[in-house]
């Protein structure tokens, strides 16, 4: 096997070279190979500064994950770490591709850094719900402030070169060939006898913190976490950076990541990790099925929906035609793409150059037939099954033979669509989540006809746009929706029980998630599911179990529609989303109580909980019996991508995991004797606890 590190003498300048692919990671060999390299580097009294330097695609990854859980073989990275910082010669990271993680913890041991201009720089471990554990917490914040370093650390979020540059982190940027500048740099250094400069021993932006900045990060990191330990851990390790000596500090830090490795939530996100990977994997759908290639666009529906889905197209670079029945409404919908890129050059996010070039790209029209050229139509129309079948019956006709027709819609059968249809093997769903420009998830939903390339396409589309797909079969509401449905109606039951809006939605905040269920029902409006019941009730649909949407009707039937009327489940004043408890709501839960015969009750704070969780849980395990979901990880990305579950419980089969399967079916089936037959478990839950096995595990 080759050496993947080898020392070179380029003139007064020992280069060594990590050249291991894919990206450089610091196995066994590669350390082995550093720490060779940096003693036949001291040794060469010709070498006046040494360039540490990464072939291929980036600089050094970091660790190697397949080394992880094994006991650990000599040298191991602190020694190698001690052995480069400890060099009498200075040594220069010239870094390319991406310094994340353990390959920045290597650059900041280096005396020195120089870089291209793409090159980026991060220490991402916080959203795998680690810290960085190779001295990062502790060298970061003396060498660029502990407010910068701490918003790093605890976000993970990556800054480009020139940021780098400004705040010290970067010494050089290199524009033209990195090796060649890299090693000028190095001479340049040695001839003007430059020292090691070791940020270890780096005081100053340590040293004299504004009073009360460490409680005000902590504070705010609080509030923002949702319970998220790991972002408050990494602070504890910054924290250690200003009151420690500095090798009290990487013992302190060894201890925090030693916590963190063994947390259920970094258990939670590692889950997540993979599962996120997982789920682009389709079973049936074989690596040699190619994808169609995606060159035109079109989306049927200039409302919100449609205007979101037509930005994911023209953000990933596609041309994109929106198409509506009146160039009123076509108008409409054009202008609120527009509002929405000036919103976001505003915030500094996007350059009004990239607006531009991104609206080039996305046309109007109300010519229906200007689709017969797209790649791809997505239709974004009202809920109307009829509506739906006449549009992809008029679409079969023009459209080519090969041409993608998906249906955004969020409930209805894929199959009856695509029967309008003479090519069923193209029809398909992908459900975008609100707002689509924004939302990570498409939810694509298989038909009993759709052909495997027609998945691939999909699968590929929703990673060009930059979202993760989630496969799923056809059945009312999908996956996503259906066991929300579940959850509400519980949350809806607990109302009449003696819980109130204020209290359920805390409980859940608490637990992680964005907003509860009854903010969220007025932030989507409570008018579109008062609708629907309507509709469900006229045709006999609702289901023969308790009903659980009276509370919601009766604020609908007194104007209550939720923020857009100022009213719902709460109250709002004017030009504030702030929800305000209102008496007029308990008034009408206790009426509706009365009604239904229901004593209303004290009900805690654990029971909210689990009552809410527990038939999402239920229902997922139906989903994985009937097929509908392929993995229990994709229901919890598809729950954490669409929903807000908080990544660090893992998604609601992981969370069910972690909290033991059969301490979740005992609570189920004790609900069940209490409450009724919608309680029933589920049968995989059931045979899955029996068997001391895990959905996820």
């Amino acid at each position: 096997m080759t050496n993947p590190v080898t020392y070179q003498l380029k003139g007064s300048v020992g280069v060594v070279t990590i050249d291991s692919p894919p990206v450089n990671a610091l196995s066994h060999a590669v350390r082995q190979g550093l720490s060779s390299a940096l003693d036949q580097a001291a040794a060469d009294s010709q070498a006046k500064a040494i360039v540490l330097i990464c072939g291929g695609r980036t600089f050094c990854a970091g660790a190697d994950i397949r080394e992880f859980g094994k006991p650990p073989q000599a040298p191991i990275l602190f020694e190698v770490l001690d052995k480069m910082e400890n060099s009498a010669k200075p040594v220069v990271a010239a870094i390319h591709g991406t310094a994340f993680g353990g390959g920045l913890e290597v650059a900041l041991v280096c005396h020195y850094r120089c870089a291209v201009p793409s090159a980026q720089f991060g220490l991402p471990e916080v959203k795998l719900g680690l810290l960085p554990g190779a001295g990062g917490t502790q060298r970061l914040p003396r060498l660029i402030g502990v407010e910068v370093a701490a918003a790093m650390i605890t976000s993970g979020d990556p800054i480009g070169a020139a940021e780098a540059r400004s705040l010290g982190l970067v010494d050089e940027i290199v524009p033209g060939d990195l090796a060649s500048g890299a090693l000028a740099y190095a001479q340049r250094l040695a001839a003007e006898g430059k020292p090691p400069r070791r940020i270890r021993d780096m005081q100053d932006k340590v040293a004299n913190l504004a009073p009360g900045l460490l409680d005000s990060l902590r504070k705010d990191l609080k509030k923002r976490s949702r319970g998220n330990e790991a972002p408050l851990r990494c602070l504890d390790a910054v924290e250690a950076a200003v009151q420690l000596p500095f090798d009290a500090g990487i013992a302190k830090e060894r201890q925090l990541f030693v916590q963190a490795m063994g947390s259920v939530q970094s258990a939670a996100l590692r889950h997540l990790f993979f599962a996120e990977r997982e789920a682009a994997k389709i079973p049936d759908v074989p690596k040699e099925v190619t994808p169609r290639a995606i060159k035109k666009a079109a989306v049927l529906g200039a409302g919100t929906m449609g205007g979101g889905i037509a930005m994911n197209f023209a953000n990933a670079g596609i041309p994109v035609l929106v198409v509506d029945t009146t160039k009123e409404q076509v108008e409409k919908g054009l202008n609120t793409i527009r509002k929405n890129y000036a919103s976001t050059v505003s915030k500094g996010k996007l350059s009004q150059t990239e607006m531009d070039a991104r609206l080039s790209r996305i046309q109007g029209t109300v010519e229906f037939d200007a689709v017969r050229d797209a790649d791809v139509v997505i239709e974004a129309v009202f809920e109307d099954m009829g509506l739906k079948k006449d549009i992809f019956s008029r679409l079969d006709k023009i459209c080519r033979p090969d041409t993608l027709l998906a249906t955004n819609t969020s409930t209805l059968d894929i199959n009856q669509m695509a029967a309008a249809t003479s090519r069923p093997e193209q029809v398909l769903g992908m459900h975008f989540f609100s707002p689509a420009n924004v939302m990570k998830l498409v939810e694509v939903v298989r038909g009993a006809k759709t052909g495997k390339q027609a998945i691939a396409t999909a699968m590929a589309l929703t990673k060009t746009m930059d979202k993760v797909g989630a496969l799923v079969g056809v059945c009312d509401g999908f996956v996503g929706n259906r066991m929300l449905h579940k959850y509400t109606r519980e949350a809806a039951y607990l109302l009449e029980e003696g819980a109130l809006p204020q209290q359920v939605d805390k409980v859940m905040t608490d637990f992680g998630l964005p907003m509860g269920p009854f903010a969220m029902g007025d932030l989507a409006g409570l008018d579109v599911g008062w609708r629907i019941r309507k509709a469900r009730r006229a045709a006999g649909t609702l289901g023969p179990e308790r009903y659980s949407g009276t509370i919601a009707d009766r604020l609908c039937e007194l104007g209550r529609f939720g923020q857009k009327t100022s009213a719902g489940y709460y109250r709002y004043e004017a030009g504030s989303r702030a929800p305000l408890p209102d008496p007029v709501v308990e008034d009408v839960i206790a009426k509706v109580a009365q009604e239904q015969g229901v004593t209303r009750r004290k009900i805690a704070d654990e029971e909210i909980l689990a009552r809410c969780l527990y038939p999402m849980i239920n229902e997922g395990a139906k989903i994985l019996e009937e097929g509908i979901a392929l993995r229990a990880s994709d229901i919890d990305v598809i729950w954490i991508y669409g929903y807000g579950f908080p990544a660090h419980r893992g998604g609601p089969m992981f969370h069910a995991d972690s909290v033991g399967l059969k301490s979740v079916l005992a609570t189920i089936e004790k609900f069940q004797q209490q409450f009724g037959a919608h309680w029933t478990p589920a049968p995989l839950l059931k045979k899955l606890a029996e068997q001391g096995k895990n959905f996820t595990r």
